[in-house]
């Protein structure tokens, strides 16, 4: 008996080193690569045809159509009819947060309590996440890690892909507190769910926004004193948004909701970012006047309200755009994300053009979550964000991420959905 439970643990340990990961970050970039005979999409809207590109030591050193021919120590990537892009960014998403959703022991994104600024979700980042790889095979580099539950959650920080820990992957720390603002509409979970704001709802929504407008007011005034009796962790926590280090994103949909949301950037002179904005194309001028940017997700969901064309959250994009309002897209959760560029690609067919849409995942999310100088764009002294593909990264049909580099280092691409399509393959004689 001994010897046989001894066989069977040496049978699972074989089996543990054939299972082990294979995925693992890349070094540091080495020799400068030269890229030549590309179209590049530089992320601002520009289209370099035959377009050349050269990166060394993680940051980009030049771009354009006639470039210095390489010396002895680079290597030339010949990449005639293929794509450069940007590295695409996905924004509010629990990626790294959750693996499962329905296994509570891999959710780790939601702590108890209404209002905890001072909680970061940062640590909670798990660098070893299945769902990571997928992303990065459809070209997302980056990332915004955000938390949930309760009004005010914590804080969002923003990852870069390819990394051992959430020490290393980290890109922005802390940039953005969160504040889930309580819906004027039932939730969908009700039965005989109407659109009709009821007294009861509304006197609801007035209470808990004003609890969170209480607490601004108390920090405000408790970070305006020059001693303290006592520490208040919650108080500190939002400092850096009176001095507009940080930004609020206040997640909401309704007109009325983000017209509140408009009056907390005015009350308390912070910037103030609409993560949802479902109804954001009624009062595009106001956020344009209010210098109010908005986060659109789930672009491919139904309309908030029966009255409202159901094509209007794939043509909400260019209305904003029409009226110079800062936009960007996203998909929400985790999994979801991989789907970001083809989501910008439909908004292309809805009256941005393609190069605009390519910016709402790139350019424009750099620049609402202040990381536009470092990536977003293929442009001189930024970080080496890019990717290549074979076909159009905005087509699900003919995108095909051929190689990936984050801060110049070629990433790997392989992931568990490749891994068991090889696996099948195998197992029905396919290969």
């Amino acid at each position: 008996m001994k010897r046989i439970i001894l066989t069977y643990i040496a049978a699972l340990s074989c089996t543990a080193v054939l299972a082990q990961e294979t995925i693992y970050p890349a070094p540091p970039q080495g020799k400068t690569i030269y890229i030549i005979n590309a179209t590049i999409h530089v992320g601002n809207g520009q289209v370099l045809e035959n377009g050349a590109l050269t990166f060394s030591n993680g940051k980009i050193t030049a771009v354009g159509n006639k470039l210095p021919a390489p010396g002895a120590d680079g290597t030339i990537m010949d990449l005639k009819g293929q794509h450069v892009y940007p590295g695409v960014i996905s924004p509010l998403t629990t990626l790294g947060l959750t693996e499962v959703e329905a296994v509570r022991a891999t959710n780790d994104f939601v702590e108890v309590g209404e209002i905890n600024p001072s909680v970061h979700s940062l640590v909670a980042y798990n660098t070893d996440s299945k769902v990571i790889n997928t992303l990065r095979s459809n070209g997302i580099l980056l990332a915004q890690v955000t938390p949930e539950g309760g009004m005010i959650p914590g804080t969002s920080s923003v990852v870069q892909l390819d990394a051992w820990n959430w020490e290393d992957a980290v890109y922005k720390r802390d940039g953005a507190i969160h504040f889930y603002m309580p819906s004027l509409l039932p939730p969908p979970s009700v039965p005989g769910r109407t659109f009709t704001v009821t007294k009861d709802r509304a006197e609801e929504f007035a209470e808990q926004t004003g609890k969170v407008r209480a607490f601004l007011n108390e920090a405000k005034a408790y970070l305006q004193e020059d001693k303290h009796t006592a520490a208040n962790l919650k108080f500190e926590a939002v400092r850096k948004l009176f001095t507009k280090e940080q930004k609020l994103f206040i997640h909401c949909n309704l007109v009325k909701e983000m017209l509140v949301a408009v009056d907390f950037a005015k009350e308390f002179g912070i910037d103030v970012v609409i993560a949802g904005g479902a109804d954001s194309w009624m009062i595009a001028d106001v956020l344009k006047q209010n210098n109010i940017a908005v986060v659109l997700t789930q672009p491919h969901s139904l309309p908030v309200t029966p009255d409202d064309d159901v094509d209007q959250p794939y043509k909400t994009a260019a209305q904003l755009q029409q009226a110079g309002v800062l936009f960007c897209l996203s998909n929400e959760g985790f999994w979801q994300q991989r789907n970001l560029p083809f989501e910008a690609g439909t908004a292309s067919t809805y009256g941005l053009t393609k190069e605009q849409a390519l910016t709402a995942v790139t350019l424009n999310t750099a620049r609402i979550l202040g990381i536009d100088k470092s990536t977003g764009s293929l442009e001189t002294g930024k970080d080496a964000n890019i990717v290549i593909s074979a076909g159009d990264l905005l087509d699900m049909r003919s995108s095909i991420v051929t190689r990936a580099f984050i801060q110049g280092r070629e990433i790997n691409l392989d992931n568990k959905h490749k891994q068991l399509f090889e696996r099948y393959k195998y197992k029905y004689g396919l290969k």
